[in-house]
């Protein structure tokens, strides 16, 4: 393939670009010159961000609570003696300080990429010489030459192009490339969007022909600038989670504390024996000191994006784990996120049947292949085209050629062509002139808007409206609709045919008029829409969860995707219309509002932040510069991982690696699944320290004998941990996760339902437990067999409620049977070594039991089914509800 500088140094028309500019131009910015404007202006690059030290994001990181409570509660089991215990929590402090410090410092590198992407390699014109820069050396008033596959530098006004179109989705999200005209005097820079503008815009991409430039703006003052401006400003928000577990965990935490001294000062001062207080002060420390709250949470998170991973979307940020199962509203980005973003061929109209034309459907005709009546169409679309083309409607005609026409006449890859016709804005079509190998067939392929196409061939008004009538009809359908002639020379040879067979390009015409053109049909371009998309909506909607697009496309394209994947219709807000909008009025035409076309990137967040202040879970998608804004404000960021920026990835919360749309939902599914169950782990560890705090405290203060002493609640936590942790943690979906509307945003972990079940499951093992150690205590039993009696039914009640908890739906015994390998290797091992531990000798001495007999045991299951039979009863009554 020819390079972008030779081809500017040699075009198809044997015309250098350069020529016929202004001596003014043509020499480019003297050096002298550039240099004092980069002086004066600065480099062409964004400003960095004031970088974070790794000092500075570790100190942020553990002024947070939880981070406190952890460092605390190590620091106090230290104190106390268990070394273990301590070790363990200060393990995990260092655990999840590296752990945020490598988020944070991911979050750091989104403006860098940022400027790498406006920051490319740049050909300009200096002292009358072509000379290749870094895109950072751009000044303002450089001239630039620009040609298919660079990426433009900076923003510029045209002063001289042939055929040039630019890809600028990344800053406007139309899907299709727009045509560049030259300039007209010193005319104001508009905002990208649209054909015909005189201007092109850094970061985008050419994708067809070339041009000079003159840079009119670099660096912040670009529209990529002003979208680096925006990200630099956007902070992002503390989940609710996060704010609910730092007040939960602090008033635990000071309540915790404040008990502990109370129970030695009593204990020591109303029987003397100050040794007791001490140890149980350090029991009623173990037991109800909450440092499982955050480890549990962290691991929490921390599974659930190992899981979500496995489902193709990774999570940058762990938080937005669980608050993707609460969003309430996604925004959508079209191009490239529920389309391909890349053209197809979606329909054929050919016009060699003139007296029956019928479009036809390749979507609807997708396993037969492609009818002789349609050949010369596609024939043709190629021979107009590129040979090695860039464009992406020429890559889909190349595409279909490729794949339709393999093995038929139709296909010339040994042709030589003469010379191209570029586009102009008096005439939008494009010809191209070819020569067959054998040097003596001489085919023109025009294609172009359809209207000028049939200028071309000259047709009568009649024809002009059967044509208009059937563009509309394609162009309703959201297809980009193109005109194909052709001109054979030998066949109706005009007067320009020179009399020997050889044709030089000295011999053609200065315009396409004077070919004798035919009209061969129309061609009917799609961006496709992904085919998991429209499923995925309707998940959406059962779900609860509104759809919203935003793009930069427009409104009849926007509208027609809409239908096409099944999202809800509603209202449609131009850009333009919502520039005029205040925000009380965005804020209530906003809940009626399904689409937003031609939508700038401030708007996109201004849309997001609208959303928000109506007190909506946001979750935004997106895949270019355009969106990194709206990613970073919006609760849950979504980027596309193949096809999304730099920028866009590393502003995001979650990244698609497969891009595919319904990852999102699955992602939602997960994100419940992982709320409902760390709903389930915090009440389970509310539950079960109540008994074993009131088995701590009541002895205590009635001057019984001590029943739990550190071993035993050390024993617990063998039980305890795995069980919130991992049991609770693994256990599936329940049945209607995608069936119920999304969680109250507003709704804490704990509501008082909620709270009030887990008080009434703990209380009730605490009643059961004290009656088994009041009726041991009457017998007179003594204190070794009262603890083993006591603590056994503990562990039986502590295995039950584990089972009840595993759903709020399923009667316990049916959980059983659901895929949880981690509940049976639990329940297994807390009976296995209870066993142990009742009839090991050794064991037995350690934990201060006595022998249990089977009577004893009866005893003990019977109670730890009536606690079971109680969790039963109240899931029946309560029928907790998790949204």
């Amino acid at each position: 393939m020819v390079s972008p500088i030779a081809r500017l140094g040699s075009t198809q028309n044997d015309r250098d670009p350069v020529a016929g500019l202004s001596d003014r131009y043509a020499n480019g910015l003297p050096s002298a010159t550039a240099i004092a404007n980069l002086k004066r202006d600065g480099y062409n690059e964004l400003p960095s961000t004031q970088a974070r030290s790794l000092l500075s994001i570790a100190w942020d990181s553990i002024q947070d609570p939880i981070f406190l409570l952890l460092v605390g509660g190590g620091i106090i089991y230290w104190i106390l003696g268990d070394l273990q215990e301590a070790l363990i929590l200060l393990g995990f402090v260092v655990f999840l300080t590296a752990i945020s410090l490598y988020q944070e410092g991911k979050t750091e590198h989104a403006l860098e990429a940022l400027r790498d992407l406006s920051s490319p390699r740049a050909l300009v014109i200096r002292d009358g010489k072509r000379k290749r820069i870094a895109g950072r050396e751009v000044v303002r008033d450089d001239i630039l030459m620009l040609a298919e596959g660079d990426r433009v530098p900076a923003d510029a006004i045209v002063l001289s192009c042939t055929n040039l179109s630019t890809d600028e989705s990344l800053l406007t999200g139309e899907s299709l490339p727009v045509r560049k005209i030259a300039a007209v005097g010193d005319v104001e820079m508009p905002r990208p969007g649209g054909d015909e503008l005189p201007f092109v815009y850094s970061g985008t991409l050419v994708v067809q022909g070339q041009g000079i430039v003159k840079v009119r703006s670099i660096g912040t003052q670009t529209e990529m600038g002003k979208i680096g401006n925006a990200l630099q400003k956007v902070q992002p928000e503390v989940t609710p989670l996060q704010r609910e577990m730092n007040r939960l965990v602090s008033r635990l935490f000071g309540i915790a504390l404040a008990l502990c001294v109370a129970i030695v000062v009593i204990y020591g001062a109303t029987t003397g024996d100050w040794l007791k207080g001490v140890l149980a002060g350090i029991t009623l420390a173990m037991a109800i000191l909450p440092n499982e709250f955050p480890v549990v949470v962290t691991i929490f998170l921390a599974l659930g994006a190992w899981r979500i991973s496995q489902n193709h979307v990774l999570a940058r940020r762990t938080s937005a784990v669980e608050t993707v199962g609460s969003a309430t509203v996604l925004c959508v980005d079209k191009t490239g996120t529920l389309t391909l973003n890349q053209m197809a061929v979606q329909q054929l109209f050919a016009y060699n049947r003139p007296e029956n034309p019928q479009p036809y459907d390749l979507a609807l005709h997708s396993q037969v292949p492609l009818p002789e009546s349609v050949h010369e169409l596609v024939e043709f679309c190629i021979l107009a085209s590129q040979r090695d083309p860039f464009d992406p409607m020429e890559k889909a005609f190349k595409e279909l050629g490729n794949y339709s026409l393999a093995g038929t006449e139709h296909l010339h890859n040994d042709w030589k062509l003469l010379r191209e016709y570029p586009l102009s804005p008096q005439l939008l079509a494009m010809s191209h002139v070819w020569q067959s190998a054998d040097g003596k067939q001489y085919e023109i392929a025009a294609k172009g808007a359809p209207e000028a196409i049939a200028d071309l061939c000259h047709f009568t008004p009649q024809q002009q409206q059967i044509l208009t009538a059937q563009v509309s009809e394609m162009a309703a359908q959201g297809l980009r609709v193109l005109g194909v002639a052709k001109a054979s020379l030998l066949d109706a040879p005009p007067p320009f045919l020179p009399p020997h067979p050889v044709l030089t390009p000295e011999h053609l015409p200065d315009k396409q008029h004077d070919f004798p053109f035919q009209f061969l049909g129309l061609v009917g371009l799609s961006d496709p829409v992904r085919p998991t998309v429209a499923a995925a909506i309707q998940e959406c909607h059962t779900a609860g969860i509104r759809v919203v697009m935003i793009t930069g496309d427009y409104p009849e394209t926007a509208q027609t995707i809409a239908r096409q994947v099944g999202l809800q219709t509603g209202d449609t807000i131009t850009g333009a219309e919502l520039d005029g909008m205040s925000d009380t009025e965005l804020q209530q035409r906003i809940q009626n509002t399904s689409i937003f076309a031609r939508a700038v990137p401030e708007q996109k967040l201004r849309i997001v932040n609208a959303l928000k202040d109506k007190g909506e879970v946001v979750a935004m998608t997106g895949d270019g510069v355009n969106d990194a804004p709206a990613l970073k404000a919006a609760q849950i960021g979504i980027a596309m991982g193949q096809r999304g920026t730099d920028v866009a990835r590393e502003s995001a919360a979650l990244v698609l690696l497969d891009d595919d749309f319904s990852s999102i939902v699955q992602a939602v599914k997960l994100g419940r699944r992982i709320f409902d169950n760390l709903r389930k782990a915090m009440s389970y560890l509310i539950a079960i320290h109540i008994p074993i705090a009131g088995m701590s405290l009541i002895p205590v203060l009635f001057k019984l004998p001590l029943v739990l002493l550190p071993i035993h609640v050390a024993f617990l936590h063998l039980i305890i941990d795995p069980a919130c942790s991992i049991v609770l943690e693994a256990e599936p979906a329940e049945a209607n996760v995608m069936q119920r509307p999304p969680r109250n945003p507003k709704e804490p972990l704990f509501g008082k339902k909620t709270l009030g079940l887990a008080l009434l499951q703990g209380g009730g093992i605490l009643v059961i437990i004290l009656t088994v150690f009041a009726i041991a205590t009457y017998r007179k039993q003594g204190e070794l067999d009262v603890r083993a009696l006591t603590f056994t039914t503990l562990i039986i009640a502590n295995l039950g409620l584990i089972l009840s908890e595993g759903s709020t739906s399923r009667l316990s015994l049916k959980i059983l049977k659901s895929p949880n390998p981690a509940l049976w290797w639990v329940i297994g091992g807390g009976v296995f070594f209870m066993a142990i531990v009742l009839y090991v000798p050794f064991l037995r001495d350690l934990f201060s039991f006595s022998f249990l007999h089977s009577i004893d045991l009866a005893i003990c299951f019977g109670s730890g089914a009536v606690s079971l039979l109680w969790f039963e009863l109240l899931k029946q009554t309560t029928k907790r509800d998790l949204r």
